[in-house]
């Protein structure tokens, strides 16, 4: 993947079982309705029937069905998979019920008095079509290892597919409101459902998309699921910026990060499909598309983030070719809903940066350091020489985990505000280590 490519991430700022409660009586919400277009091609399809709820949403936080995994497409240590499918909250428009799937895996070994921590996993970029919903297609090598880990550690995982991934409806792409409420409704069903195997002491842990996603879920957890036991976050290859007035030490971002005709075709299309037509449902998206965009959107609507590459490398597509006139007015709001309001959160935060991350990038990663810095939270800051975006994921390990040990024991991890600073340009990475590239 070339650099530039995910530089523009930022920019981007079976048995079934019926929950035991009864769903509850929802009442209308007044909700624009998406174009006919729009309602054919939001991504959906492609997946079982397991994915669409068929029933009125319960209230946030129940288990709408669940159903075992085949334990060979899943992490090492994983004794028992779990595919889910819960209610939750739309992050986008008036806050209407919405189903997300995700998964539950329960680690190896006698589950200890009180049940398995939870580890809440927000994943990276997969795309925004149903087919690349983690639960769905499985997880790459590195990600296999990262969980395995972390499993192995003792935690449970829950791992939500996002709202829009697996299920109907458009992927709110990096926006960090329905990211969040994704993954703390797939704790709460998972606690009421599983409530012998896990214990009520979570850690949100993110990488890329995921990063803002675990951040964001923290940010909003006090007031939207305040009986959550949120411990700490482990945030990853930083993709999130927070809703601050200007400050001098902070490194200002030049165009690439915010104009969707000067990104990678791929993560402009993921944007424009994905934020935008979830902000916009109303609106046919073509509003905003030339013929080459109407082209690469099918794409993006029909398949993951490595076949837009591979769509955009053969057929030599630049953004500036995919959109039209409309896309300023087919972009408002995107800022706003993008922006975690302000950069305090209210937990420990474990941030790894590798210093040869040009896919993320790592003076973006600074700001959104230094914004939660400047805000009071407590951040343990770890800057990983010759390591990527991919290399730094696994290699973090020897830092993330011996912290959340130490928070989970009541311990207050030593703060490294003071000593932050701007990482300078990218490195070059550094051969030989696992997914460093």
């Amino acid at each position: 993947m070339s650099v530039s490519r995910f530089l523009s991430v930022l920019a981007l700022l079976g048995v079934s079982a019926c929950a035991s409660s009864p769903a509850s009586h929802v009442p209308p919400v007044h909700a624009r309705q998406a174009s006919p277009r729009v309602a054919q091609l939001y991504g959906d399809g492609g997946v079982s029937d397991f994915y669409r709820a068929g029933i009125v949403m319960p209230k946030p936080g129940v288990l709408i069905r669940q159903e075992d995994m085949a334990l060979a497409k899943l992490p090492p240590n994983t004794a028992r998979g779990i595919r889910i499918l819960y209610s939750s909250t739309s992050g986008v428009g008036t806050g209407t019920p919405v189903a997300v799937s995700g998964q539950v895996l329960i680690p190896d070994g006698p589950t200890p008095k009180g049940g398995w921590p939870v580890v809440a996993w927000e994943h990276g970029t997969t795309g925004i079509a149903d087919v690349c919903a983690p639960s769905w297609r499985g997880y790459a090598s590195r990600d296999r290892a990262y969980l395995g880990r972390w499993l192995k550690e003792g935690f449970a995982v829950v791992a939500t597919d996002y709202q829009g991934l697996g299920t109907p409806g458009p992927h709110p792409y990096l926006l960090y409101r329905p990211e969040a409420y994704s993954a703390l409704d797939a704790v709460r069903a998972s606690l009421a459902a599983f409530g012998p195997l896990l214990r009520n002491r979570i850690v949100l842990v993110g990488q890329s998309q995921g990063s803002g996603a675990a951040l964001g879920a923290a940010w909003v957890a006090p007031h939207y699921a305040p009986e959550l036991h949120v411990r700490a976050v482990v945030a990853t290859g930083l993709v999130a910026e927070f809703a601050i007035p200007a400050h001098p030490a902070h490194v200002p971002l030049p165009n690439v990060y915010t104009d969707p005709g000067q990104m990678d075709a791929a993560f402009a299309m993921l944007r424009v499909e994905g934020t935008d037509q979830s902000l916009h449902p109303e609106t046919d998206d073509r509003v905003a598309l030339t013929a080459n965009g109407i082209a690469m959107s099918q794409v993006a609507r029909t398949a993951c983030l490595h076949d837009l590459f591979d769509y955009a490398d053969r057929n030599h597509v630049d953004a500036k070719t995919l959109f039209g006139p409309g896309l300023k007015s087919y972009e408002e709001t995107r800022t706003t809903a993008f922006l975690i309001p302000d950069g305090h959160i209210g937990m420990p935060v474990f941030a790894g940066t590798g210093l040869a991350d040009g896919e993320a990038g790592v003076n973006g990663q600074y700001n959104a350091v230094a914004a939660m810095c400047d805000a009071g939270t407590n951040v343990v800051w770890k800057r990983y020489p010759g390591l990527t975006h991919n290399g730094t994921v696994n290699a973090s390990l020897a830092d993330s985990v011996p912290f959340v040990r130490a928070v989970l024991a009541g311990h207050h991890p030593e703060n490294t505000c003071r000593a932050i600073s701007r990482p300078g340009p990218v490195e070059a990475a550094t051969p030989g280590i696992p997914w460093n590239r």
